[in-house]
């Protein structure tokens, strides 16, 4: 039999030198593991520091920006309150508004408390025409709607109607067709027509609260009237309440007409020595007089 033999063969990748000392202490090769640094941990980088001067220009910077912000807040609240401003207009329509409602409705009330309510009759309508002329339609009315109110819990509702029907809505039917521009023709007309209508308003209204129908009363008054006009003539004849009806509707308008190109004449020269002349459609031979 051949004897088995051993061979001990080393690798060639760890060659092993025949002069290696003995084998290593446990604490020894702790030290030595111990002591090989670590190829899996990276040491932490350290990030540059911002300097003083990036500081100081970042912090000048937001600075600058917040003070921008707060004076362009500044300026943008000193144009609007500026002659010019948005908000100052505002304002200043509505204490204007304000206080010619104060005025009217306080001069129309102590006016029907002495009795002298027919000689201060005429100017009730201006304030709303010189608001509308000044400030536009929607000054006018609020005007109108202000004074009614304060007549309304100074003297009850029945004289707050009666300054809406026969002074409101004429100076407000005036002061916005004077705004358009409208011509006097025009307006004369269409304001004579309100003003009939507010008569006729005025009277339904004192009808119902007195509890007398006062257009029976007027329409028995022209009957009669006319009866003893034709009878004194020689004309023998009864006219038709249809005719009567007709001869009324023609008297309101014609005395409503009269009094509102009164007003006209009048308004129109008080405006026009306000300095409001360039803003006014006057006719030729009133702009020759004025």
């Amino acid at each position: 039999m051949i004897p088995l033999q051993i061979h001990h063969l080393t690798p060639p990748y760890l060659p092993i030198s025949q002069t290696t000392p003995h084998l290593l202490s446990p604490f020894s090769q702790r030290l030595q593991l111990s002591s090989k640094p670590n190829l899996l941990t990276f040491p932490p980088i350290p990030l540059p520091k911002p300097t003083s001067k990036l500081l100081r220009a970042s912090q000048s910077q937001s600075l600058f920006f917040g003070n921008e912000e707060d004076t362009t807040g500044i300026s943008s609240g000193l144009d609007d309150l500026s002659p010019n401003g948005v908000v100052y207009r505002k304002t200043l329509a509505l204490v204007e508004c304000s206080m010619f409602a104060a005025l009217t409705g306080l001069v129309y009330f102590l006016s029907n408390s002495l009795g002298i309510e027919n000689y201060f009759g005429c100017f009730f309508s201006l304030p709303i025409v010189i608001t509308s002329m000044r400030w536009g339609v929607a000054a006018g009315r609020k005007t109108m709607v202000a004074t009614t109110m304060l007549l309304l819990v100074l003297s009850g509702p029945l004289k707050a109607l009666t300054y809406l029907l026969k002074h409101g809505l004429v100076g407000f039917t005036m002061g916005s067709l004077w705004r358009s521009g409208a011509n006097w023709t025009i307006s004369v007309l269409l304001c004579a027509i309100v003003r009939a209508l507010g008569s006729v308003g005025y009277v339904l209204i004192t009808s119902f609260l007195i509890r007398e129908n006062i257009f029976a009363l007027i329409t028995i008054n022209i009957h009669a009237s006319l009866t003893f006009i034709f009878t004194a003539a020689g004309i023998y004849t009864v006219p038709s309440m249809e005719a009567i009806y007709a001869l009324f509707s023609i008297l309101v308008f014609i005395n409503s007409g009269s009094f509102t190109f009164l007003l006209h004449l009048l308004y129109a020269a008080f405006l026009s020595r306000l300095g409001m002349k360039a803003s006014l459609r006057l006719p030729r031979w009133l702009e020759k007089a004025i």
